[in-house]
C-alpha cells in the first residue's frame, strides 16, 4: 500500500538527516555550517554557475535514467560508465568523419551513440541470459577495458588528431552541433530539451505500455512474471540494451554542445554518479531530475567553500550523506508503513472474530 507517508516523508526526512549530518561534518572541520550553506547557495547567483549547474545536471540526468532502467528490472548496470565512454568515442569519430546537412548530421551522430551504447551493453546482457554471469562483474570489467579501447582509437595512427599537447578525435563540423541558448554569462545546452524528451519517454514506457508493466513485474519477481507468461531472459536482454542505449547519450550534451571532439582527457565518472542520482530519484524521472540538479549544485558550488577556508571536498561528504540519508529514510518509512498496515489488519481480524463469537452465543 502506497500512502502519503511513503511518498512525502522519505525525502523530507532525508533532507533533515542530510542537513544535520552535513552540519556536524562542517563543525568537525572547524567551519560554520550556516556560513558554508549560505556561501554555496550564494555561488549559484554568481557568473554562469546556475547555467553550468543545469548543464551538468543534464548529463547526470541521462546517466541516472540509464541506471534506472536497469534497476526496474532488478539489474545493477554499473557499466553505464563504460557504455557512455565507448559510445562517446565512436560517435565522435563518426561525427567528425561525416559531411551531412544540419539536423540530419546531428541525428546520425545520436543514432551512432545509441547503437554503440547498446552494443557495449549487449556483452554483459548476453553473458547474463546465456551463462548466468553477474552483470556487476562483467560490467566492471568492461569499464576497465573501455579505457584501452579509447586509448587505441584516439591515437595518431588511428583516428586521433594532435592539437597542441592534447589528442582527440576530429572536430565535428557545425552542421553536427546542437546550438545552445545564451543565458546571462553562460550558454545552456540545447540538449536539455532532448534529455527531457528521453525522460518523458521513459515515464510513458513504464506507466503506459505493456512492456513497462512486464519490465516492472519481472523486476519484482521473475518467477511470478514467468507464471504470467513473461519471458524473464528476454526482458533482461531488452532492459540492458535500453539502458546501454540511453547511456550512449550521456556524453552527447558536452560533445555536441561544447567540446565537439572527444579526447583522452574527457571527463569521466558520469556513469557512477548516475547510480547515486537514480537512487536519489527512486527511479522516477521527476525524482531523478531533482537528484541530478542537487548533485550538480553541490559539484558546481563546492569551489565557493574555499573562499571561507573550507575544503571543497566537504561537498563530496555531503553527497555521500545525502545518498545514505535517502536510503535510510525510505527504509524507516517503509517499515513504519508496513507495521501500521499490519496493525490495521490485526484490528480488522479481531473485530471480525468478535462478531462471529457474538453471533454464535446468540444462536
Amino acid at each position: 500500500m502506497t500512502s502519503w507517508r511513503t511518498k512525502l516523508l522519505p525525502p523530507l526526512l532525508a533532507i533533515v538527516f542530510a542537513v544535520l549530518l552535513s552540519a556536524i561534518a562542517l563543525i568537525i572541520s572547524g567551519a560554520d555550517p550556516l556560513q558554508a550553506y549560505g556561501t554555496m547557495i550564494g555561488q549559484m547567483f554568481k557568473g554562469s554557475t546556475s547555467v553550468d549547474t543545469v548543464n551538468l545536471a543534464t548529463v547526470y540526468y541521462l546517466s541516472g535514467l540509464a541506471v534506472a532502467i536497469g534497476f526496474q528490472m532488478n539489474l545493477f548496470n554499473i557499466g553505464v560508465e563504460g557504455q557512455y565512454r565507448f559510445a562517446a568515442v565512436v560517435a565522435a569519430i563518426a561525427g567528425g568523419a561525416m559531411q551531412l546537412p544540419p539536423v540530419i548530421h546531428v541525428l546520425a551522430i545520436l543514432v551512432v551513440a545509441v547503437v554503440a551504447g547498446m552494443a557495449y551493453a549487449a556483452i554483459p546482457a548476453i553473458l547474463k541470459v546465456t551463462r548466468g554471469v553477474s552483470e556487476v562483474i562483467s560490467t566492471i570489467m568492461l569499464n576497465a577495458i573501455v579505457a584501452g579501447i579509447i586509448a587505441f582509437l584516439i591515437n595518431a595512427d588511428q583516428f586521433g588528431v594532435q592539437t597542441g599537447n592534447n589528442i582527440g578525435t576530429r572536430v565535428i563540423e557545425p552542421s553536427g552541433r546542437i546550438p545552445g541558448i545564451p543565458l546571462g554569462s553562460g550558454t545552456l545546452f540545447g540538449f536539455v530539451f532532448i534529455a527531457a524528451i528521453v525522460g518523458g519517454a521513459y515515464w510513458f514506457m513504464l506507466n503506459r505500455t505493456r512492456f513497462g508493466f512486464e519490465l516492472k513485474a519481472s523486476g519484482e519477481s521473475t518467477t511470478a512474471a514467468a507464471a504470467g507468461g513473461v519471458n524473464a531472459k528476454k526482458m533482461t536482454l531488452i532492459a540492458m540494451l535500453l539502458s546501454g542505449g540511453v547511456a550512449g547519450l550521456v556524453a552527447m550534451p558536452e560533445l555536441l554542445g561544447r567540446d565537439y571532439t572527444y579526447g583522452i582527457t574527457a571527463t569521466q565518472m558520469y556513469g557512477f554518479t548516475g547510480i547515486a542520482v537514480a537512487l536519489l530519484g527512486r527511479n522516477h524521472p521527476g525524482g531523478i531530475a531533482l537528484g541530478a540538479l542537487l548533485w550538480a549544485f553541490l559539484d558546481t558550488s563546492a569551489v565557493s567553500l574555499e573562499q571561507i577556508n573550507v575544503s571543497k571536498e566537504i561537498a563530496t561528504i555531503m553527497q555521500g550523506i545525502i545518498v545514505l540519508s535517502v536510503v535510510v529514510a525510505y527504509e524507516i518509512v517503509r517499515r513504519a508503513d508496513l507495521a501500521a498496515e499490519q496493525r490495521r489488519v490485526g484490528r480488522a481480524l479481531a473485530g471480525r472474530k468478535g462478531s462471529s463469537v457474538s453471533e454464535g452465543g446468540a444462536v
